[in-house]
């Protein structure tokens, strides 16, 4: 099989699709891989290194994506780049399909692309390991985030994470306790912060309780929700629906009554964002203020550490491509339930993608 790994064009986008220790696998398995001129080079991988496990340099993102029988990227693709892809061939990502674009998904189901989204691979119900290892660098990034974001030079509160003897440290409110909410609520306990985190699962909050001592659990009940809301000075919404657009679980009106100048910071913007005045933001303008609350919306948080992110990606999914490689899509998806629950486009119809517009979120 033909594989491609084009260069990211999403602004601040730093990561590669493949490292030369995953391209090393797969040409092992003999497949032919294409790699796009410098694909790699913001993660630290050149050419030579890619070149010396058997891949191919190609000069233009256009040829790689012609050429390419499976296309394998971080990030969505951009409207051009889906105009490359040959008709019938096969891409993966962290798609995000839900919150797209319609034009995007109509020119995936016009050309019968198969789209399979890494964020979407469940082995199992409630886990997801291609997903997980992001997730859990997003959580760990959100202490040093809301750090910096508190400081006075940055629009907040001037509060230092952890206190000092004599002044109690900063409330944090997690909303969503899976490996994103774990993540952050064991970073913030290290930094000496005062952590609360919500969630609508019991069993959520008994495995964040186990693995985080001292950390306060509430229901995340809409009641629940405002209280804890109403004297955090950060906001983390970790709230993730599988192959669906997040759903709103801080409205504006919750907005309103929290401390002035507090911060939010929501994970969930990859799929819509949990917040109702969130947006996307970038890497080089993260923040803005709305209600007098900081805002941070920046859908791709792992970038910041695109080497680290680079190597444990392919720990987590250089199976499920190697399947699909080597089966085929057809092959893969009949003997693999994760990576057929994970096709969100397929043939020219919608498979496993719901989505939702943000009223019908917040219903």
């Amino acid at each position: 099989m033909y594989i491609g790994i084009p260069k990211e064009s999403r602004p601040y986008e730093y990561r590669v699709g493949l490292s030369p220790a995953g391209v090393e696998i797969i040409t092992q398995q003999g497949h032919q891989v294409f790699v796009e001129h410098e694909a790699g080079v913001a993660a630290g991988f050149s050419d030579q290194e890619y070149e010396q496990v058997g891949a191919r340099i190609a000069f233009s993102a256009e040829e790689v994506f012609g050429r390419a029988d499976l296309l394998l990227k971080i990030a969505r693709p951009l409207m051009k780049e889906l105009e490359w892809l040959r008709e019938g061939s096969i891409i993966t990502g962290f798609l995000h399909l839900a919150s797209s674009s319609q034009d995007q998904i109509d020119l995936l189901l016009e050309k019968k692309i198969t789209a399979l989204a890494y964020e979407q691979i469940s082995a199992k119900a409630g886990d997801f390991p291609v997903l997980r290892p992001f997730s859990m660098i997003c959580g760990t990034m959100v202490a040093q985030i809301a750090a910096r974001l508190l400081q006075t030079n940055r629009g907040g509160k001037g509060i230092l994470l952890s206190g000092l003897p004599g002044v109690p440290p900063a409330e944090i409110v997690i909303i969503g306790g899976g490996a994103v909410g774990s993540s952050a609520a064991r970073a913030m306990m290290r930094a000496g912060a005062h952590v609360t985190v919500l969630d609508k699962s019991m069993a959520v909050l008994e495995k964040v309780t186990d693995r985080v001592p001292g950390v306060v659990t509430m229901i995340a009940t809409q009641r629940n929700i405002e209280r804890a809301t109403s004297y955090a000075d950060v906001v983390i919404g970790a709230v993730m629906v599988s192959g669906a657009r997040a759903p709103i679980v801080v409205t504006r009106e919750i907005l309103q009554a929290m401390k002035p100048r507090s911060v939010i910071i929501d994970v969930s913007i990859d799929q819509g964002g949990c917040v109702e005045t969130s947006r996307p933001t970038a890497h080089d303008n993260p923040t803005f203020i709305e209600e007098n609350i900081v805002h941070y919306c920046v859908p791709n948080i792992p970038s910041l550490v695109a080497r680290t992110a680079s190597h444990v990606f392919v720990n987590a999914a250089i199976p499920y491509i190697l399947e699909v490689a080597n089966s085929g899509i057809e092959a893969a998806m009949k003997k693999d339930p994760a990576i057929e629950g994970a096709i969100n486009t397929h043939q020219g119809r919608m498979v496993h993608l719901v989505r939702l517009s943000a009223k019908e979120d917040g219903k």
